[in-house]
């Protein structure tokens, strides 16, 4: 099953709990605009290479597209459709003012020196322009990207726009219209919402491992470590490192650093990423990619919660198997949506040319997150609820991933309705 297929699929099941109408579910299963571009680059050797890019567009209903540029070997129109999809439905979860949208470019981007990687950035925002903007669709970070890069995006709409318009994209640096707070939104949104599960849950953790240690998945060590929680373990795309009395997070971030893996801290076991997801912890965070979690290895995981940083980290069939043996899992649609909250902040910043103070961001962030959670919580029992009440048992145990794509829809076809779309 393809990713997109696989995200129609969670909608689909959401969609059949809920009652979406048959109008509504196929306007959401096709993308509203897809557009497939050529991006001649010289090369500081003096040679050209053409290079594939993307750039999707889910749906506008709620908003202007929104959704990450992402660089990467593995990039194909199958993923940037579902990652737009994805989009939609996260910004509809936590209740922001935007669509979906996503895209990227094939490429290796380590591969690429930082002259070619700003020609190459400069000649895809170049040919995507016609259809981005502060009001119709806004770009950002993604998997190796970052906010240079996004500089230099901005810098060229605005050469080809004839006048400053920095909020075509969002996660700049502060020098040039970005938003404080947004190098660990992601990171930091999630934590809102765990320590919001927690407190409505009951449930205790002492004990954490992450995998996945990029910007995402560092901030978030970090911020676990100040909440008094051991890191137990953590890994980056070479493997893992996992020591059962806790790993020094401001260390293993700094053997990152200087040699370029986690598993270069010498005061651990090393593990495979695949181990370290069967290690022993009170909560897992998947901050990596997307499948990491599949049927053939969500038996052996032994966390009772699983909080997604990344995009897609469990599949359909591992969703039902984590289910059955009842570790709840925060999806992704609302786990890592601080990143696209703080990104919406900087395009309203950008759009005043008035900024924000870190306390103000941070206020807003977790207003939204913690609401977002509640509003995902009373999703998931007013459904339970029904199948008390009723011989009809679709909606018997659902989990929170469903109850956050019921929400996101429930909104999205409201706006299709008072809009006059269906």
């Amino acid at each position: 099953m393809s990713l997109f297929e696989q995200t129609l699929q969670q909608m689909e099941t959401a969609a059949n709990l809920m009652g979406l109408t048959d109008d509504a579910r196929r306007i959401l299963e096709h993308p509203e605009k897809i557009l497939q571009v050529s991006i001649p680059v010289r090369m500081d050797d003096g040679s050209i290479r053409v290079f594939e890019g993307y750039r999707v567009q889910h749906s506008t209903i709620r908003g202007p597209a929104k959704g990450g540029i992402r660089y990467a070997n593995q990039v194909d129109l199958d993923e940037v459709k579902a990652l737009a999809a994805w989009m939609t439905i996260k910004c509809a979860v936590v209740g922001i003012p935007l669509g979906g949208g996503k895209g990227g470019v094939k490429v290796t981007a380590k591969d690429l020196s930082q002259a070619e990687l700003e020609r190459l950035t400069r000649g895809y925002i170049k040919a995507i322009a016609p259809i981005i903007g502060p009001k119709k669709d806004v770009p950002a970070p993604d998997m190796y990207t970052n906010p240079q890069i996004m500089a230099w995006a901005a810098d060229e709409f605005s050469q080809l726009q004839g006048e400053n318009t920095l909020g075509v994209v969002t996660g700049k640096p502060l020098a040039v219209g970005g938003s404080i707070g947004r190098d660990s939104a992601t990171a930091q949104g999630s934590i809102y919402v765990f320590e919001k599960y927690l407190a409505t849950t009951g449930l205790k953790v002492k004990t954490a491992v992450v995998q996945g240690f990029g910007n995402a998945g560092s901030f978030l060590a970090q911020f676990l470590v100040e909440k008094g929680i051991t890191v137990l373990g953590v890994s980056d795309s070479n493997g893992g490192i996992y020591n059962e009395k806790g790993v020094d997070v401001a260390q293993v971030k700094e053997v990152k650093t200087q040699s370029g893996s986690v598993q270069n801290y010498t005061d651990a076991l090393k593990v495979s990423n695949e181990d370290l997801l069967a290690m022993p912890c009170d909560v897992l965070f998947l901050a990596a990619k997307e499948n990491e979690v599949r049927h053939d290895n969500a038996e052996s995981i032994k966390a009772k919660l699983i909080v997604e940083l990344a995009n897609g980290p469990t599949t359909i069939e591992a969703d039902r198997i984590l289910a059955s043996k009842k570790i709840n899992v925060i999806p992704d649609i609302l786990a890592n949506a601080g990143g696209v909250v703080v990104s919406y902040f900087e395009l309203v910043q950008n759009e005043a040319n008035f900024y924000w103070s870190k306390d103000e961001v941070q206020t807003r962030l977790k207003e939204i997150m913690e609401t977002a959670l509640d509003g995902v919580f009373e999703a998931q029992q007013r459904c339970n609820n029904l199948t008390k009440d009723s011989e009809d048992t679709a909606c018997e145990n659902v989990t929170l991933r469903q109850a956050a794509f019921m929400c996101a829809l429930e909104k999205i076809e409201a706006a299709m309705r008072f809009r006059g779309k269906i």
